[in-house]
């Protein structure tokens, strides 16, 4: 599992943050050839396989659904830094989704609202118990409750990442909620 969790960080920082340093080039939906990923894997992680790719996507964090293999492509399923925006279908979401934060961001998200930050969309999730454990990574975790329903309702966009996973572009604030 070492190898595993060390080939899905550097996936991770291929495909979702540096691109352009290991030469490869993202399609408009984020994927880029199998073969591509792994010559570029290669060259911090020299025992990587096509194989060992397709582990990492089924095993390492599968609630969390990372990576997406489709064919002879790979990508990262979001959490995207690069400049060029990763193309996604619009979605009808579930009637709630939830978000997982800090204490300390709980006033700031109350004045503007959920906001992709440093990334390209914000990510919510239908799972409670995986929204509080992503939240708990910057100081005591505090859950949010999206009524995505009725943002959807009026007008916010949602792209479906995966069956756990969902994104926005922004959610303002009179739309969530403490649980």
């Amino acid at each position: 599992m070492k190898l595993l969790k060390r080939v899905s960080k550097q996936m991770a920082y291929l495909l979702r943050h540096a691109p352009e340093q290991a030469g490869l080039r993202l399609d408009p939906e984020g994927y880029v050839l199998l073969d591509d990923v792994v010559d570029a894997l290669r060259l911090t992680v020299p025992d990587v396989t096509p194989d060992i790719v397709r582990e990492v996507v089924a095993q390492v964090e599968p609630r969390k659904q990372r990576y997406s293999i489709e064919g002879d492509a790979v990508r990262a399923n979001y959490g995207h830094s690069v400049a060029d925006r990763i193309a996604l279908s619009p979605a009808e979401p579930p009637t709630k989704l939830f978000h997982g934060t800090s204490h300390d961001a709980l006033a700031e998200i109350r004045d503007c609202g959920l906001l992709p930050m440093r990334r390209q969309y914000v990510h919510l999730t239908t799972d409670s118990q995986l929204a509080l454990s992503v939240g708990g990574r910057h100081g005591a975790p505090c859950l949010l409750r999206v009524d995505a329903a009725l943002a959807h309702a009026e007008g916010i966009v949602f792209y479906k990442a995966n069956y756990t996973f969902w994104l926005a572009d922004a959610v303002p604030s009179r739309f969530i909620h403490l649980p």
